[in-house]
């Protein structure tokens, strides 16, 4: 069986990579297609996944810019899929696959875990034949996204157990960063701010950011989406922020950090996989409605004199983990985030329940009898 595969950002490739390599293992010859956003290119090269990269760049922020980009993409994808007889399309969050590859005949199977960005999913769950989604999100939210009951399927936890079953952190990126591990290790995330379902600010992110930026007891990796996002954090010239110069191994970094602080999903729910506590930033726009996940929701408010009051912390994911809100009292970021004793205690903040674990001992690919069958 023929497979492609469409990896359009950089949180596809960890969640694509078991797969490519259980395909190969049956027999089946994968190609994957890519675009040059964030970083994702250095991350399949990284991995060593072969890939073509297709079509423009990313478009932006703007919702012109973006419709430009993705028309010229499924232009350039449509080139490059016709005549290549595939027979089965896959990918994750990668809108314009599906809407090729029904173009094609080609089944395809797309797969999401934030059902929010209601613009890019439209487009991706009309188009294909099947939805892969996690248990937790309601099927009157897929509704909204042409995504009927009949060509959904579900799987129980999240993502990120699948494809980090198993895993065991190489400690060489800590040599490769030149990270001193007698300080507090933080792993930072910054927030997606080119997407359409982000278009406000995250001003407390940035206070966060430089609250580590100052301590000496810390040393905090901040892994940024954008070249724009990495020049402004090296332009505030904190002594304490450590930026990469190139993708790195950040599911290993995670799981050997003390503490992860995300503004965007992917990198919260593999730290509650990898049982490493986590802090996601967001300001009241988002209240009530959490990534499918998300270890630990901040609701908070900015004060006049520039510091933020957090209203509510919300330990919201699966029911693997359960649910648990409890008010939060005192300022964000507290004083005592982390510690120079190496406690690796987060107090003043309630504590995260511990996940426990229940991936399957088997993580086969999600694909139905439907998708499988191999086209005449």
């Amino acid at each position: 069986m023929r497979v492609w595969i469409d990896i359009s950002n950089s949180p596809q490739v960890p969640f694509f990579r078991p797969l490519i390599g259980i395909l190969q293992a049956r027999g089946h010859e994968v190609e994957v297609t890519t675009r040059d956003y964030a970083q994702t290119l250095e991350l399949l090269a990284l991995h060593g996944i072969p890939h073509y990269a297709v079509g423009p760049r990313h478009g932006g922020a703007s919702a012109f810019g973006k419709a430009r980009a993705m028309g010229g993409r499924l232009r350039a994808l449509r080139r490059y899929a016709k005549g290549r007889r595939f027979d089965i399309a896959l990918s994750h969050a990668s809108h314009e696959l599906p809407l090729v590859a029904r173009s094609l005949g080609i089944p395809s199977s797309y797969a999401f875990d934030y059902e929010f960005a209601r613009a890019q999913h439209g487009f991706g769950c009309r188009a294909a034949r099947r939805v892969i989604v996690p248990e937790a999100i309601p099927q009157d939210r897929l509704d909204r996204l042409g995504a009927s009951a009949s060509k959904v399927r579900r799987y129980p936890g999240l993502k990120e157990e699948y494809y980090l079953h198993g895993f065991a952190p190489n400690e060489a990126v800590l040599e490769e960063l030149d990270l001193d591990r007698a300080r507090v290790l933080v792993v930072v995330r910054t927030p997606p701010e080119v997407s359409l379902y982000h278009r406000h600010g995250n001003p407390l992110f940035t206070d966060v950011l430089e609250r580590l930026g100052k301590d000496p007891g810390v040393q905090a990796v901040v892994l940024p989406r954008t070249v724009e996002q990495r020049r402004a954090i090296a332009a505030k010239k904190l002594s304490s922020l450590v930026l990469p110069e190139t993708a790195v191994d950040a599911q290993s970094l995670v799981a050997l950090s003390d503490l992860v602080v995300s503004a965007g999903g992917t990198m919260n729910r593999e730290a509650v996989a990898l049982g490493v506590t986590v802090y996601t930033t967001a300001d009241t726009v988002f209240a009530g409605e959490p990534f499918a996940g998300v270890k630990v929701w901040i609701t908070a408010f900015k004060k006049a004199d520039g510091t933020y009051v957090a209203k509510q912390v919300t330990v919201k994911t699966t029911e693997i983990y359960g649910t648990v809100t409890a008010k939060a009292s005192g300022v964000w970021p507290p004083a005592n985030l982390v510690s120079p004793s190496r406690s690796r205690a987060v107090t003043n903040w309630p504590k995260p329940p511990s996940p426990s674990m229940k991936c399957p001992e088997s993580c086969a690919p999600i694909m139905s009898s439907a998708n499988r069958r191999k086209r005449r």
